[in-house]
């Protein structure tokens, strides 16, 4: 009897052992939001833009279990798509740019689990023909 007390002592040791190190060492994942860029020269001091949606606003929403363990993350590029479709408008084969973007993340913490969030926020424009000389 004594002895099946020592192993089964041993057993709860050995798992409250495992369960501190799984809650020790969660997962964790960083990275940039940032999306893919290309760099122009571009000029915003004429007349060849017109402003489609100025302070257009796209989030995407993660989900956390415990704060530490992610079932979704937020994608840069999930708020982008709902930045553009904010607009109201169709934008296909236009050209568009982004001016004054910005990205934030954030999260809600509450105690069973946590939301990530990540939210861009830029002025949509479109480029026009360049005003003719005279």
């Amino acid at each position: 009897m004594k002895h099946l007390a020592s192993i089964s002592q041993r057993t709860a040791l050995v798992a409250a052992s495992a369960m501190l190190l799984c809650l020790a060492t969660g997962c964790s994942s960083t990275g940039s939001f940032n999306g893919q860029t290309t760099g122009t020269d571009v000029s915003l001091n004429q007349k060849n833009y017109r402003v489609i949606k100025p302070g257009a606003i796209g989030k995407s929403y993660g989900f956390r279990l415990l704060g530490i363990i992610p079932f979704a993350n937020p994608t840069y590029a999930t708020a982008k798509a709902h930045l553009y479709k904010s607009t109201g408008e169709p934008l296909t084969g236009r050209a568009i740019a982004l001016a004054n973007q910005t990205e934030d993340r954030s999260s809600i913490y509450l105690i069973l689990f946590s939301v990530p969030k990540v939210t861009v926020t830029a002025d949509v424009i479109e480029f026009t023909d360049q005003p003719k000389a005279e």
